[in-house]
């Protein structure tokens, strides 16, 4: 992006980032409450993740919902329209992924730059931005520096040691084999850590699919021109396949499928064994754990919930355009019929339900998905559900479901 002329050289005096919150955590405490908390859940939670409800028995996932990194981030969001009530402030997109979170950030005021009549060119010293949880390119952030706007910074810290290794692997050398969504706010942001270094360099990948194409290229080679045509829009600048597939390192969005992450990195660290052998593995190849922590213990803990539970349906709930809620969707799907909904309102009655449809095997780069209408989604007689939410979805959001779900059973039974 180009910002405009009269900020192209750095503001005098530097503005201010703020990286720790902004003093007023407890003045805004009683305010997220208001807005986030549910007495149901903690209900829920304390009679070990489990409501009974007429013939509905309900199982929560014991990790789910609001994981550290999105309730930080909300919470300076909060702090930083406290802070400074009588200035412009804006958010480079969506702070998390979850509609309810970003309309109430709008209802107080704050603009997003990514709506259409939005211009970050146009900020200067006056304007506070907040950028998001996901991180933003360094492209971005340099130029809300040079225009000198004051900045705070909400990114998550899984996501700064992403950046960390990916930076290590450009210092040294290596291309960054990213496993994400190329489109992604997160991804792109990472991506772009390895212009730090000029000879920095990244490739994303999205899938298994897309990471076997790679795995080829780098045990027999073969044709550049169309390795590029696959893979245009998800490399970095100046990109040679030939080169850059040499000495590679492994990292991935957060909020991607665990298990998916891990069996890309043996699938590259296999292809380069067969290329160059164990004795030189070391120089071509490196990997380092950069799965967030939150992620994986809701995946896990969906699984457990599986094994553990016989249930009849399983709904999950959080934003369309939600990285980590559309694969615990996918993990879900993979044992029971699973429903993915965006709050309360999808359940439009004990017969219908609205929902984003799940594939089950391969996410969407699409930031959002088409809604479908189903009908007869609520068995009768004695029901066992099972729900978690996704990372970015707050105990207010799950409390509503669940307090619908009570309410269509007893319709049903009495009907």
């Amino acid at each position: 992006m180009t910002s405009r002329s009269s900020s192209d050289a750095a503001p005098a005096v530097p503005a201010p980032i703020y990286r720790k919150g902004l003093a007023l955590k407890h003045e805004v405490a009683e305010q997220l409450a208001s807005d986030y908390h549910s007495a149901l859940i903690d209900q829920v939670r304390a009679d070990d993740y489990q409501w009974r409800h007429g013939r509905l028995r309900l199982h929560l996932a014991t990790e789910f919902g609001f994981c550290y990194g999105v309730d930080r981030a909300v919470d300076y969001a909060y702090q930083t329209r406290r802070r400074f009530p009588d200035r412009s402030i804006y958010l480079t997109g969506e702070i998390i992924h979850n509609p309810q979170v970003n309309h109430r950030l709008r209802t107080a005021g704050i603009r997003f730059l990514s709506d259409p009549d939005a211009d970050a060119n146009g900020l200067g010293a006056g304007d506070v931005v907040i950028l998001p949880a996901f991180g933003v390119t360094i492209s971005m952030l340099a130029q809300l520096q040079r225009q000198g706007c004051t900045l705070v910074d909400t990114t998550c810290g899984s996501v700064l040691n992403v950046w960390k290794n990916v930076l290590q692997y450009a210092r040294d050398g290596y291309t960054a084999i990213i496993h994400g969504k190329v489109r992604h706010e997160e991804t792109q942001a990472t991506a772009s850590q390895v212009f730090q270094y000029a000879e920095g360099r990244s490739l994303v990948v999205l899938d298994r699919e897309e990471a076997d194409l790679v795995c080829d290229f780098i045990r027999k080679g073969g044709d550049a021109n169309a390795f590029m045509a696959r893979f245009s829009g998800a490399v970095s600048p100046n990109f040679d396949p030939v080169r850059d597939l040499a000495r590679v390192g492994l990292a991935n969005q957060t909020t991607m499928l665990m298990s998916e992450s891990l069996a890309i990195g043996d699938m590259i660290r296999q292809a380069m064994l067969d290329r160059y052998g164990s004795a030189d593995l070391d120089a071509h190849y490196r990997a380092f754990d950069t799965i967030c922590s939150a992620t994986q213990d809701r995946q896990d803990a969906v699984t457990a919930l599986l094994e553990r539970r016989d249930l009849d349906l399983m709904i999950v709930i959080g934003g369309y355009n939600s990285s980590n809620t559309k694969n615990l969707a996918r993990l879900a799907c993979q044992r029971v019929t699973t429903y993915h909904i965006a709050d309360a309102s999808c359940l439009v009655s004990a017969r219908e339900i609205r929902h984003r449809p799940v594939d089950g095997t391969t996410p969407t780069s699409s930031p959002s998905a088409e809604e479908a209408l189903s009908s007869g989604w609520l068995p009768d007689g004695t029901l066992a559900v099972g729900l978690t939410a996704g990372a970015s979805t707050p105990d207010s959001v799950v409390g509503q479901v669940i307090e619908r779900l009570g309410q269509f059973a007893e319709s049903v039974a009495s009907e």
